[in-house]
């Protein structure tokens, strides 16, 4: 049963405990077991989820407690996941690299101004 994630940036792990109805340990322990889950640190060390963190936590959950598959078994699973969400990006259009090109000649611009 997927879980609603509030709409936030960024999530502490007490939160993400919460949401999932799991213990911090088990979020821990799982850092290391999957090396796709790396969340990030604020300055004052804590963890910081992002949205798609929680969404690769409710993933791996689904697999060892719905599915029933080993950690082993739940990171093939996960690398067998679709390929189109690791490709990247399409080319910018040159409609894009145009825009882009003024933004740098204005900030290039503002620059000069100022110095």
């Amino acid at each position: 049963m997927a879980v609603v994630i509030p709409d936030k940036l960024y999530f502490k792990i007490g939160e993400v405990s919460s949401l999932l109805k799991l213990k911090p340990h088990v979020l821990r322990y799982w850092e290391t077991e999957f090396d796709i889950l790396n969340p990030g640190k604020a300055p004052s060390r804590h963890r910081l989820y992002k949205r798609k963190d929680v969404e690769l936590l409710q993933q791996i959950k689904q697999l060892l407690y719905t599915e029933g598959h080993t950690i082993e078994g739940a990171r093939k699973k996960l690398k067998q996941r679709d390929p189109a969400n690791d490709e990247p990006p399409p080319s910018p259009t040159p409609e894009y690299k145009e825009a882009l090109l003024k933004i740098k000649n204005d900030l290039t611009a503002l620059r000069d101004m100022i110095s």
